[in-house]
């Protein structure tokens, strides 16, 4: 007699409106096992895991949690039933401690009849069972990243849950916080429990899971044993063709600078110095990477030399000009002007204008341009002319530039900016987070377009989160720690060595740790 499966899913259907999110899904997980769930943006996955956790009900079809079918009402009523989920964006209070958010919402608990005390020593138990150790007492706001992540797994074992959902939950981690993840994982797995883990890292879903289940268009395509099946045949199930994984390119052939920065500062609102003294230079016909956990000065650094955001000191020798960016009043028009391409990282906060149409986001900060004007007046004409060129070029979809960029999804909106600062030919292009929220398809394609401008002679600064992306396409990496550039590797780098100076460990005491050996 086979096992009972620990949760099962059962012609699931959930539509939005129009959108039907979740067609007649079926899940089977395995008591005791690590399940992976992938699939591109839009696919259904997160609104699957967040009707197995009770934020959204199921319009049709039948949850089994231990053989029994159940009814989720809430988060709480999933809570009860023994599911825990850890967010992507973590649900902790920044000025309490560890103790004081691991018990939060969980007051009633029979752990705290005896006072905060007995509450103290389950955690303490908790820690040493799952190698999950964090100091109780510590603020959150103290916290690294990685240490965070733990808080968040006591919480859901603190209220007994024996299913943990994770989405995407190495996104904020360096290598070495990841893999200490992944080693807490199976230790919850020899312990019984059962994870559900939603990422889009396929070398992830390749080293931790024992099942993988792939969505695609709101639907369950396949569901593998992780041991018989391969990276590529998950990426083609994924995207539904077949998908090249690598970076293709040739060894850069580097010229002059066409960009140099000189001890650059930046101090942000609060009066916090959050770019320290960096310098470096980019060369036409390179892609210099910036490799760094979020929130080290990566995003001030691109929105200083993009003219979005002040300096404080430093200079930036560009188009043949140096300017002291401590006292310079250019703003990003005036980088524009002087050749520079800029893709924020955040496109909906920076690059686009969600309500309006594809073609007019298309020429956004260019609508000066000459081939746009007559006399006084825009020549619309012209403009959608450009705007149905680039959506060719681009593979942008739907092929309709009369669309609110709104209805395009994560990945074309991407392609958008793209086209825009690219085709406008820049000598320099500034990229923040290339392939955030896009799928593995649009991936690909990105990545050749990135490749093709630093082969035609241009220089690129790279700004990404994702370590695979920083190795696979750039030809030197600069590493970000607290503000500044704690190393410079070649194209060649080393994962464990970009990971350890993503932690703050510098070359010098690199070289003192190799000595001692």
């Amino acid at each position: 007699m086979s096992e009972v499966p620990a949760i099962e899913l059962r012609q699931i259907n959930k539509s939005f409106g129009p959108v039907h999110a979740n067609k007649d899904i079926d899940l089977v997980v395995k008591k005791g096992s690590i399940h992976g769930i992938i699939g591109e943006n839009g696919a259904g996955k997160s609104t699957l895991m967040s009707i197995l956790y009770g934020f959204y009900h199921a319009d049709k079809g039948d949850i089994l949690v231990d053989g029994t079918k159940v009814t989720i009402a809430d988060s709480k009523a999933a809570i009860a039933m023994g599911i825990g989920m850890v967010h992507q964006h973590f649900m902790l209070v920044d000025n309490f401690s560890v103790l004081e958010n691991v018990v939060l919402g969980a007051e009633d608990s029979a752990m705290l009849a005896g006072g905060l005390s007995r509450a103290r020593n389950e955690l303490k138990r908790l820690e040493d069972e799952y190698e999950l150790r964090v100091d109780p007492d510590a603020l959150i706001q103290d916290l690294p990243v990685g240490l965070q992540q733990r808080v968040e797994i006591l919480k859901a074992l603190y209220r007994s849950a024996e299913v943990l959902i994770l989405d995407e939950p190495t996104g904020v981690l360096t290598p070495a916080e990841a893999d200490h993840l992944f080693k807490i994982l199976n230790v919850l797995k020899d312990e019984g429990k059962t994870v559900l883990l939603i990422t889009h890292k396929l070398r992830e879903i390749m080293a931790v899971t024992d099942t993988v289940s792939v969505m695609r268009r709101g639907e369950m395509v396949a569901t593998r044993e992780t041991r018989n099946t391969s990276m590529e045949e998950l990426a083609e199930l994924m995207v539904g063709r077949s998908v090249l994984l690598r970076v293709d390119k040739t060894p850069a052939d580097p010229a002059a600078p066409v960009m140099e920065v000189e001890n650059l500062t930046v101090t942000d609102s609060r009066g916090v110095q959050v770019v320290k003294d960096v310098s470096f230079s980019v060369r036409a016909g390179e892609i210099v990477g910036i490799a760094g956990v979020s929130g080290n000065g990566q995003s001030e650094l691109l929105e200083t030399l993009s003219g979005i955001r002040r300096a404080t000191t430093g200079t930036l020798k560009i188009a043949g000009e140096t300017i002291d960016l401590g006292t310079s009043t250019l703003d990003a028009a005036d980088m524009r002007d002087k050749n520079m391409g800029h893709v924020p990282e955040d496109r909906h906060r920076m690059g686009l204008i969600n309500s309006f149409a594809e073609y007019e986001n298309s020429i956004l900060g260019y609508h000066r341009d000459p081939a746009y004007s007559k006399g006084l007046l825009m020549d619309i004409g012209a403009i959608k002319k450009a705007a149905v060129e680039e959506i060719e070029k681009y593979d942008i979809r739907p092929p309709n530039p009369m669309l609110k960029t709104a209805s395009f999804s994560g990945g074309n909106q991407q392609k958008i900016v793209l086209a825009r600062e690219i085709e406008r030919d820049p000598e320099i292009l500034l990229i923040g987070q290339p392939t955030r929220g896009v799928d593995i398809g649009a991936i690909e394609f990105i990545h050749r377009r990135i490749v093709e401008l630093r082969d035609s002679g241009k220089g690129v600064l790279l700004v990404s989160v994702e370590l695979d992306e920083i190795r696979a396409l750039s030809d030197r990496v600069l590493v970000m720690f607290d503000g500044k550039i704690v190393g410079e590797r070649g194209a060649n780098a080393e994962e464990g060595e970009l990971g350890l100076l993503m932690a703050g460990v510098e070359d010098s005491q690199m070289s003192v740790a190799g000595g001692a050996q």
